[in-house]
């Protein structure tokens, strides 16, 4: 199935997926940035207890924040049937930032399944290599390192396409070097999904056993539940970015040497499954929201507010007698952000499975 004969002209078309591919990265950049902005500044403004998971959480926030404001030039570019009005340039970089934010992501989501890991087992390890400082220090590499690696990637890139094209197929037949940085990124995702199956999978099985050796244990519904709030987790981060990667070995590989025909099915293929690896950036505050009772709480409580007083502005414009405002006030106490009090369990805890008693 894999010709030996490259393809140096062969063009794609992706007209029918120019509109589908539009609506979705819109919804996702609109959703992703409100959600991620949110999540954001609840984890700097809330009391929190300042852990590994809090700054993991932090710089997650943040990678998926980058990487949703590439997602409008993406509109623009099918919206305007797949032509990049903008300058050349520009377009290296969107693509750049877009995917070095998505595997900070997932670098970021792997090093806190290890953090709840170690702390079910409540290894010694993880005061040492999962304390505060050295999770600031850790983050600070992966950012670092990102950082170098798109630089270069943008220095490096010589090629000369059609001005009017971006995130379009590439050939790799003069540029071999970037197929194998591709095949390595490949790689280093697949050994973050190892780790998150064998974190997740083994959090949720001793739970699951817990819970079940020990039913008139006091948190055995809580184990229980946490389990398999553990299982969604992975669930989701297999959805997102499985299908991706799997599509990806190919993808690459017709890069350097494939049949035409191929090209066409692997790019419609590789569009469609990175959707679901930009659907992440708006799960993650999702799930934060799910899973995280310091979020719940915050989010919910400006929504009561915000709701409180709309009526209270309704009641105060329709009332006839200034001596009600009082009562009014009095109705709709205002609340601040900071003044949510976190409990113990909610301290330790943060990441969207909120491993309760772990």
């Amino acid at each position: 199935m894999m010709l030996k004969s490259p393809q140096k002209h062969c063009q794609t078309d992706n007209t029918s997926l120019q509109l589908p591919l539009a609506i979705f990265y819109a919804l996702f950049s609109l959703f992703g940035l409100s959600g991620n902005l949110l999540a954001l500044w609840v984890f700097l403004r809330v009391q929190m207890k300042k852990n590994s998971l809090r700054i993991f959480l932090i710089n997650l926030a943040l990678a998926d924040l980058l990487l949703v404001t590439c997602l409008p030039f993406r509109v623009l570019y099918h919206s305007n049937n797949d032509r990049w009005m903008l300058s050349p340039s520009l377009c290296r970089i969107v693509g750049i930032v877009f995917y070095v934010n998505m595997y900070i992501s997932i670098v970021l989501l792997g090093f806190i399944s290890v953090d709840r890991y170690l702390k079910l087992h409540r290894s010694s390890s993880r005061q040492l290599f999962l304390h505060s400082r050295w999770s600031v220090l850790l983050c600070c590499v992966i950012w670092a390192v990102a950082l170098t690696c798109g630089i270069c990637l943008i220095v490096l890139n010589t090629e000369n396409g059609e001005s009017q094209k971006c995130f379009q197929y590439k050939k790799m037949y003069d540029s071999k070097w970037k197929a194998y940085l591709n095949f390595a990124t490949v790689g280093m995702f697949w050994l973050v999904y190892g780790a998150l199956v064998i974190s997740y999978g083994r959090i949720g099985i001793k739970l699951l056993t817990t819970s079940k050796e020990k039913p008139d244990f006091p948190n055995a519904a809580k184990y229980n539940k946490t389990a398999w709030k553990s299982f969604f987790v992975l669930f989701l981060f297999t959805i997102c970015f499985v299908p991706y990667h799997s599509v990806r070995i190919f993808y690459i590989m017709s890069q350097l040497d494939t049949s035409c025909e191929w090209i066409n099915v692997l790019d419609k293929t590789n569009e469609a499954v990175l959707l679901l690896s930009a659907f992440n950036s708006c799960l993650d505050p999702v799930m934060y929201f799910l899973f995280c009772s310091s979020i719940r709480k915050v989010i919910l409580k400006m929504i009561c507010n915000s709701f409180c007083q709309q009526n209270a502005r309704g009641l105060i414009s329709s009332s006839d007698t200034p001596q009600e405002l009082p009562n009014i006030s009095a109705a709709v106490p205002m609340t601040d952000a900071q003044d949510v009090k976190l409990s113990k369990t909610t301290q330790i805890n943060g990441y969207c499975v909120s491993f309760e008693n772990i």
